[in-house]
């Protein structure tokens, strides 16, 4: 089910990148692109302000295509504020980056726009983006898929896929109590008493779980 609603990814695999200068060694300054995401629906964006803030700090030039994190109530001025760059144009975004940090898997257009050597974070589902993954590698540019970082303790930082299923499952109970015809929760009135509706959730993993804590606070 796609949540339209999902807040933004938090890009913390740049870290690991070595761009925050983490570890022993220390980051070497580079031009980090958030360009918008063009996915039909998409509302997330991959860096919000406070994780330009903290490139920024750490040396590093970030480069935003203006209007890119609106739809994830993020504003060019917030941007600004915490440093970034606001360019107007989708292909100088694209062109003048050394890290393209994306939400979903860039289109081919996109992939063009993008000079060889440069690096890409998103989630690429490779499963379905198999000519996108060739054309990365026909012009050199490395590719992250966040989907398929191992769940491991020291990859924590970069779980994207546990924070947006935990928002997949709270707003499954959201959307489905509204399309209900019966009330979630127990109501007693002057008129008489209503059952609490039964909610049916299948699997209890990071979005069944966060499903069933969501039902039970409705009720």
């Amino acid at each position: 089910m796609p949540i339209s609603t999902a807040p933004s990814l938090r890009i913390e695999c740049l870290a690991r990148l070595n761009l925050t200068g983490r570890g022993d060694s220390v980051a070497t300054p580079m031009r980090v692109a958030i360009p918008s995401e063009t996915a039909l629906g998409e509302r997330r964006i991959a860096l919000v302000p406070d994780g330009v803030r903290r490139l920024v700090k750490a040396g590093h030039q970030v480069l935003v295509e203006q209007g890119a994190g609106e739809p994830a109530s993020a504003r060019d001025a917030d941007f600004v504020a915490a440093g970034a760059e606001i360019l107007n144009d989708a292909a100088e975004v694209f062109g003048r980056a050394e890290i393209v940090a994306k939400v979903r898997a860039p289109t081919l257009d996109e992939v063009a726009l993008m000079t060889s050597g440069a690096a890409l974070v998103a989630l690429l589902q490779p499963a379905v983006n198999g000519d996108v993954l060739e054309r990365l590698a026909s012009q050199k540019i490395t590719a992250y898929g966040l989907e398929l970082v191992p769940r491991i303790t020291r990859a924590q930082v970069m779980d994207v896929l546990s924070s947006q299923a935990t928002v997949a499952g709270y707003k499954a109970v959201l959307l489905g109590a509204s399309e209900s015809g019966k009330l979630l929760p127990m109501l007693t009135t002057a008129a008489g008493t209503i059952a609490p509706a039964r909610v049916f959730i299948l699997g209890a993993g990071v979005a069944g779980l966060q499903a069933i804590a969501t039902a039970r606070r409705l009720g």
